[in-house]
């Protein structure tokens, strides 16, 4: 995790944290509210990083304290802080709004919409090639997410549990790779088969085309821990296994394992044919044990809730963002995901890469996982399959997702669909950063990133929440270059009021800034004379109007003038503007928000003719 930038306040975060959820008038904190915050945020409270806080949470109230106890709420500063320290690292990342999802109540706004609309999808039959399968309930509907900061969300029949099948292929490809590294693809390949998942074929080096399909699963299954007793294999498998899920639910269905051995057949079938042309690597067990091991990883079961963990383990280069514990090598999690990408969806995997453009791969008990690289997993449950033998409200929902987040692997493309949400900006905060850098720059008099903030077309009539903008305080600190570019090159309004109605011109002569005075004042008679010779220039229909505001304005630059000891100074008003090194290439520049932006002499009178500036009574801040 990058280093922070912010710091607390305080020595100890602790009193900090404490602080926020202090009740009023008493030396005592709410750890409810607390962990209903972190809530929330998408921390859990039966998150592995947060026990350490729970334990001492339970520890100091009791094990049967219940979350609508006061005594449970209310604690006092010292028991505050226990409870908070052994995890105050990831509390004050949570609080500072620097997990990966940041407005999390809109995006799971957004996915319980979708969620719900996918409901009504009826079509698909359930799988009926063992009983196991055939009983499942068509009507259930779970969806669980989970994101590489830990963050989590599930809805619907989200604990049900079912078995990983053919999901099952990506993880154990995922085990054995980082066991055995490239050694794996000795004996089976990585490229789509364009044939059925489960048909006797393959490709021209003799291997199993790649480990998403039947006969890749079964050599990459008989390469885990090979030479290791069963037991033992087995035992290795659902650990790791538990590991990928941050400790979260595994189990096996040994119904489901017996149904699956009965109805072996296409199996078996397959496993002679590439027994036949050499395809097992050299001292694997026998052929029935091989299958026996498959069968069994294919009746692990799970539910949505830690298959999210699991895809999101991927989606974190192999790391789980539960335990923070490496479970995948970097190069094998990179490998299956591109082999889920391709190969990952039976024979609809081309058309899903197509149209959702992530890595998925599902199974026929009606579960799927999805991996939103670099951001969260997914994991989808429905028993009802499509004719491609995927869950249909899962794929349904993957292309609805894809149509509100910019989660496809080619919507980060320069000019791209601008309309599609990404959960991962941090929204305002562009916006604020050009307020706070315009405005620092034009404190400490930096020229340089002003000029580079005008190339790159931002507003520097832009204020800050009293209504100061650059020019206010480019004439406080008395920067007449600054405030010759404003006024010359970038033609900002010079009229602005702030909350207590001054202008920039009020803050000069309030800090004597007499250099800065002059510019102000021969800028206002300037704009006025350019003015008054638009309106002289318009058609005679907005005459009378026209000649209103100008006769307004000019009484106002007049009574500034009169009113100030250095009105001498603009008596050359007729002559060229001088920027004394402000100067910057026009051609090529944005054009400002607020007006015409020019450099002196020529170029600045052409743009002048062609854009007139509206009077200055029109201009805002915000414009």
């Amino acid at each position: 995790m990058a280093a922070s930038n912010f710091e607390f306040r305080s020595e100890c975060p602790e009193d900090v944290v404490f602080d926020l959820f202090k009740l009023p008038n008493r030396e005592e904190a709410s750890i409810g509210k607390l962990i209903s915050v972190l809530r929330g945020l998408g921390l859990q409270s039966d998150d592995p990083r947060l026990r350490g806080t729970m334990d001492k949470v339970r520890e100091a109230e009791g094990a049967q304290a219940e979350e609508h106890s006061d005594a449970w709420r209310h604690m006092t500063r010292e028991q505050f802080k226990t409870c908070v320290r052994p995890c105050i690292a990831l509390i004050s990342r949570a609080l500072r709004n620097q997990l990966i999802i940041t407005n999390w109540s809109k995006f799971t706004g957004k996915i319980r919409e979708t969620f719900d609309e996918c409901r009504s999808e009826t079509g698909g039959q359930v799988a009926t090639y063992i009983p196991q399968l055939a009983r499942a309930d068509p009507e259930q509907w779970g969806m669980a997410i989970c994101t590489i900061d830990g963050q989590q969300f599930s809805l619907g029949d989200c604990r049900a549990p079912f078995c990983f099948q053919s999901v099952s292929k990506a993880f154990n490809y995922a085990i054995v790779a980082s066991d055995l590294g490239d050694y794996v693809h000795s004996f089976v390949g990585h490229e789509p088969s364009g044939r059925l998942f489960n048909e006797i074929c393959l490709d021209p080096n003799g291997k199993p085309h790649n480990p998403m399909i039947n006969s890749g699963a079964i050599i990459v299954t008989s390469l885990l821990k090979k030479g290791v007793p069963m037991a033992d294999r087995y035992d290795f498998a659902l650990n790791e296994y538990k590991k990928l899920a941050g400790g979260g639910y595994i189990g096996f269905n040994n119904a489901t394992f017996l149904s699956e051995k009965k109805t072996a057949d296409r199996n078996y079938a397959l496993s002679y044919y590439m027994k036949e042309n050499k395809c097992f690597p050299p001292d694997c067990a026998t052929l029935r044990e091989e299958l026996d091991f498959y069968f069994q990883l294919c009746s692990l079961e799970t539910h949505c809730e830690s298959a999210a963990v699991m895809a999101a383990t991927m989606a974190n280069g192999g790391v789980c963002p539960l335990t923070e514990e490496r479970c995948i090598q970097s190069r094998p999690c990179r490998d299956v995901l591109s082999l889920m990408y391709s190969c990952g969806m039976y024979d609809y995997s081309g058309q899903f890469a197509f149209d959702v453009g992530l890595p998925a791969k599902s199974g026929v008990s009606g579960g799927m996982v999805v991996v939103v690289p670099n951001l969260m997993g997914i994991c989808l449950f429905s028993p009802p399959l499509d004719r491609m033998g995927n869950s249909t409200r899962g794929v349904v929902f993957c292309q609805k997702l894809i149509d509100t987040f910019n989660f496809h692997n080619y919507d980060s493309l320069l000019h791209a669909d601008s309309k599609k949400m990404d959960p991962r900006r941090r929204l305002g905060n562009t916006e604020t950063d050009l307020v706070v850098n315009l405005l620092y720059a034009c404190k400490n008099g930096d020229l340089e990133t002003v000029r580079r903030l005008y190339l790159q077309g931002v507003n520097l009539n832009i204020s800050d929440y009293d209504g100061r903008t650059a020019l206010h305080l480019a004439a406080c600190e008395g920067h007449a270059l600054l405030l010759k570019f404003l006024l010359n090159i970038a033609r900002v309004d010079y009229a602005i009021k702030d909350r207590w109605g001054h202008t920039a011109l009020d803050d000069a002569r309030t800090f004597h800034r007499t250099a800065c005075v002059a510019l102000l004042l021969k800028t206002a008679q300037r704009r006025s004379r350019e003015q008054q010779q638009l309106v002289n220039n318009s058609p005679s229909s907005c005459n009378n109007n026209n000649d209103d505001d100008a006769e307004d304005n000019n009484e106002h630059i007049g009574n500034a003038v009169a009113e100030d000891n250095t009105s001498t100074v603009c008596s050359d008003a007729d002559e060229e503007d001088e920027t004394d090194g402000c100067c910057i290439m026009t051609m090529g520049s944005p054009a400002s928000s607020i007006g015409p932006k020019s450099g002196s002499g020529r170029t600045r009178r052409l743009l002048l003719e062609e854009t007139p500036p509206p009077p200055c009574h029109q201009m805002s801040a915000g414009n």
